[in-house]
């Protein structure tokens, strides 16, 4: 049975508004595979998307397209899975943009197709975000990775992944993945003729809204990339409201005072995933777990508003999906969301490229 991308956008939203509020403000399925569904199927007219049409999203250059001075390793278990896995990522060619090799134990490409770190390649959204196919033959957890690469400007590079099939969780932020990529440093990427090309980024000039219920992702016209991120959660009071706003004006404010922010949980909702299979590899070091009656787990926090932060990480990692041949993921514009997951964040990706046409 064929489906449109616009069908599989909205199963991705619905599945963002079921009961539980869980990791990361994404949501777990509940009463088996019979009762998801029949679920999916009550709430799927439910779903609401408003996008105001922009009239089509320019691009304007930004600078030469970077990648690394040398190759990167790292290595951890995943978030979900549990399993142990090294990443290697290589510099690649200008134009290349980003894309995941999974290699078996021996070292030798586990498939013969490369997954590029795009819109069109997500396969689910439940708790993380996962890009290529079923199983063993698509990879995990990719958005810590990608928020780095993203926000330290790393326009081009191959990233292979061996022993698993999901990008190692590390201490649950982003910050050891910069820490890599400043090591390694930043070069002009040029094609194989040897020249560089332009990196030429999305400009909003009209409004774009993508909502379900109070949750949302917006963006408007402003002279840079800016991004603003509210949560909400009432029933964990030492979380409770907050809001965060990040710029690219300050090149080093994507490693101060975005990376560091980590992942975070409840823990009443701890067993719940586990007995789901998920979350496998957390723990009180690589997650911050917060009760609702007693506050947080494991302090101290690297900042009051950390839970914020890490959704906006998280944001800025789904919309590093955008990225194309080189160009960026990020608009040129104020992007505003609130109460989003991987879900809506996605829908809001594919409602900008959809314009940038």
């Amino acid at each position: 049975m064929s489906c449109s991308i616009g069908h599989f956008s909205l199963l991705r939203a619905a599945r963002s508004s079921l009961p539980l509020q869980l990791f990361s403000t994404e949501i777990l399925p509940s009463g088996g595979r019979t009762g998801r569904r029949q679920f999916h199927r009550q709430l799927y007219a439910q779903v609401q998307v408003v996008e105001e049409l922009t009239y089509g999203v320019p691009r304007v250059e930004t600078g030469p397209q970077l990648t690394l001075s040398r190759s990167v390793t790292k290595s951890g278990i995943g978030l979900h899975s549990g399993d142990l896995a090294e990443v290697n990522i290589f510099p690649a060619a200008a134009g290349e943009g980003r894309c995941f090799v999974l290699r078996n134990s021996q070292g030798d490409e586990r498939h013969p197709h490369r997954v590029p770190a795009a819109l069109g390649y997500v396969r689910d959204t439940t708790l993380s975000t996962w890009v290529g196919g079923v199983g063993n033959k698509g990879v995990r957890t990719v958005e810590h990775l990608l928020s780095a690469l993203e926000g330290m400007g790393v326009d081009n590079c191959l990233i292979e992944i061996t022993g698993g099939n999901e990008v190692p969780l590390l201490d649950g932020s982003a910050l050891q993945w910069v820490q890599a990529i400043e090591d390694a440093g930043l070069s002009t990427a040029v094609d194989k003729r040897g020249i560089s090309q332009a990196r030429k980024a999305l400009v909003i000039k009209e409004p774009i809204t993508v909502c379900h219920g109070d949750s949302f992702v917006a963006a408007f016209p402003s002279s840079c990339t800016r991004l603003t991120y509210g949560i909400d959660f009432p029933q964990v009071p030492a979380i409770g409201r907050q809001w965060f706003t990040w710029s690219t004006d300050d090149v080093s404010a994507y490693k101060r005072e975005v990376a560091p922010a980590r992942t975070f949980g409840i823990y009443e909702q701890v067993e719940q995933l586990q007995a789901a299979g998920l979350i496998k590899g957390g723990s009180l070091d690589n997650a911050l777990v917060c009760s609702m009656e007693t506050g947080w787990l494991n302090p101290p926090l690297r900042f009051p508003d950390e839970p914020c932060r890490h959704k906006l990480l998280d944001l800025i990692g789904d919309l590093a999906l955008c990225a194309f041949k080189g160009h960026p993921g990020l608009p040129i514009g104020h992007i505003v969301a609130y109460k989003a997951s991987h879900s809506l964040h996605v829908k809001f990706g594919e409602v900008l490229l959809l314009r940038g046409k």
